[in-house]
């Protein structure tokens, strides 16, 4: 449980300072060049992978209350392996993705009551006039990895002679820990799940 606990507050405090601090730092669409393959680039989104929606206000609420579904989920699933004496890789994997999960839901149902959006100008903590509504928050991303740009070969099919950037995502602290606890749950699935 110890281990569990020291994961996820950690995971959790990464994640929660280095979103407020670009929020609170950078204008949006501000971009840090630290090499050609990494930036720091701020954008914000309602929850979805690539900034992806729908269905409006009612779509963001559905997915955000969905997301507590699931991070229930999570969390039972994480504490019915600790108390069943799961492999350790099994409970940081799981550990991982509910840290990812909450960190994300954070954003979704508070930065909309304690954060501004102004033009032009960053962001303030605890503002007088929030941009939002509970559970009406955006989630912030800023890590890019734009390791290749240029355009595909002509003979590619559908695709070819387009510009195209490998890879175009842009994500956040949070989104790593989901995606190294899945990655760990793949590559090590004779380990964690040896029945």
């Amino acid at each position: 449980m110890k281990k569990a606990v020291s994961i996820i507050l950690l995971v959790l405090l990464i994640d929660q300072i280095s979103k407020i601090y670009i929020k609170t730092n950078f204008l949006y669409g501000e971009e840090v060049v630290v090499f050609n393959w990494f930036r720091i680039h701020f954008i914000e989104n309602n929850g979805m992978a690539w900034g992806a929606e729908f269905g409006g206000k009612a779509g963001k609420l559905f997915l955000t209350i969905f997301r507590l579904f699931a991070i229930t989920g999570i969390g039972y699933w994480l504490f019915k392996s600790i108390k069943n004496n799961a492999p350790n890789l099994l409970i940081v994997a799981v550990s991982l993705i509910f840290a990812g999960a909450l960190g994300n839901i954070i954003d979704s149902v508070f930065y909309g009551i304690i954060f501004n959006t102004p033009h032009n100008a960053t962001a303030t903590l605890f503002a007088s006039q929030p941009y939002g509504k509970l559970f009406f928050g955006k989630v912030v991303d800023m890590l890019y990895f734009p390791i290749w740009s240029g355009n595909l070969p002509s003979w590619i099919p559908f695709y070819g002679g387009k510009p195209f950037t490998f890879f175009n995502a842009i994500f956040n602290v949070a989104d790593t820990a989901i995606s190294t606890g899945v990655g760990i749950l793949i590559v090590f699935n004779k380990k964690v799940f040896k029945k």
